[in-house]
């Protein structure tokens, strides 16, 4: 695709063609990016997946090998099973003013932008390079951006900031919450239930652990030490229940995935402590005295920090600047944010689209949400031109 210059929309519909569910390889759209990029004389890097069938993508445009600013974007998309849509998700369609597809919202649009500005970038004459940092497997724990984190500094450049474009409405979020998966799995011991007596039920057992999961629930809403956020409070659930064999059948196991979203002020490790004592105390005494085979197990399955920006942080006073806003937001999802901060590099969340419509059927963006997500491209382009 030699020196190709796409629209933003132009370049979503290339974009949103690629099924990159997170279940997928995302290596078709990471071979566009990489031809598209080259054709403009701009060099890539992949960082592939331990397995190979993924990759993230890393490229420099401006002065070589010096620090710059980093625009971050994921390249998974959520599955549309069981969704019920108007027209082809792997297509842009366009409907009433509205661009319909799967990552039209998440995050694709983003892409779109920073790809079709990547000529004018290009063009320019930068004092100060832009980096594109292009992950997978954010949407199942922001696993596949790690690497790539681990490698900034070293053989990648380390940018001195980093713009996260997750759909923020083009509002700049220098908060959120973290999220951090667990599955409890509980064993018992199989029985006639005529002869429950002979048997140890699982699923009683993890239903003590679930009783204790609400109530720390109700405390954490009676807690509310999270006032930017929507809920207030740090949120913890069960999402899927698993156990049992047939109703005549004390049941042997049964597994719990559940998950928390502490406010950036909580103490990330309260909750597995809590649960983990609770089932120490309350759960395990009575299930060895039954059966010295049953037991609880609990794995740690995601672990993304919470963002809290510090005070000054010159990630969010350039995204201000560039926004030409005066006012920060806190939202209750998660990003790659918070670990590109933890990591030492400065983050802050600003992107097209509306958040309410990622990962619903019938995913839109608004074109004029791509049309902000331009201008704030042309104010930074004049920024690096100068730093």
């Amino acid at each position: 695709m030699s020196g190709a210059r796409l629209t933003p929309k132009e370049l979503l519909a290339r974009l949103v063609e690629f099924d990159t569910t997170s279940a997928n390889s995302n290596l078709d759209l990471v071979d566009f990016v990489e031809d598209y990029l080259g054709g403009h004389g701009i060099p890539s890097q992949r960082v592939p997946s331990e397995d190979g069938k993924k990759a993230s993508l890393f490229a420099t445009i401006g002065p070589d090998g010096a620090s710059g600013i980093g625009l971050s974007a994921h390249t998974d998309v959520v599955p549309v099973k069981d969704q019920k849509w108007s027209s082809d998700p792997f297509m842009l369609t366009e409907r009433e003013g509205k661009l319909y597809a799967r990552g039209s919202c998440d995050m694709k649009g983003f892409i779109a932008c920073i790809l079709a500005f990547a000529p004018e970038f290009k063009r320019r004459k930068l004092k100060t390079p832009v980096h594109l940092l292009l992950s997978y497997d954010e949407e199942v724990g922001c696993t596949g951006c790690r690497p790539m984190i681990a490698r900034l500094g070293k053989d990648l450049v380390r940018p001195k900031l980093v713009i996260v474009g997750e759909p923020t409405s083009m509002r700049v979020v220098d908060a959120h919450k973290g999220i951090h998966g667990f599955v409890t799995e509980v064993t018992g011991k199989e029985a006639h239930s005529s002869m429950q007596h002979l048997g140890v039920n699982a699923i009683a057992a993890a239903g003590e652990i679930l009783c204790e999961i609400n109530r720390i629930t109700a405390e954490m809403r009676d807690r509310a030490d999270g006032p930017r956020f929507e809920p207030p409070y740090t949120t913890v659930q069960v999402g899927v229940i698993q156990g049992g064999t047939a109703m005549n059948i004390v049941p042997k196991h049964c597994r719990l995935r559940w998950q928390y979203r502490p406010v950036p002020a909580a103490d990330p490790e309260e909750i597995p402590r809590r649960v983990q004592a609770f089932i120490d105390r309350q759960v395990l005494p009575g299930l060895k005295a039954a059966s010295p085979l049953a037991g609880v197990t609990t794995r740690r399955v995601s672990d993304v920090p919470a963002l809290n920006a510090p005070k000054g942080s010159p990630a969010v006073s350039l995204a201000l600047k560039l926004a030409e806003q005066n006012e920060t937001f806190a939202v209750s999802y998660g990003t790659e944010g918070g670990l590109f901060e933890d990591a030492g590099v400065p983050a802050v969340i600003c992107g097209p689209g509306d958040i309410a419509q990622a990962h619903a059927p019938d995913e839109y963006i608004d074109p004029g949400e791509l049309d902000r997500c331009w201008r704030f491209l042309e104010r930074l382009a004049e920024h690096v031109e100068q730093a």
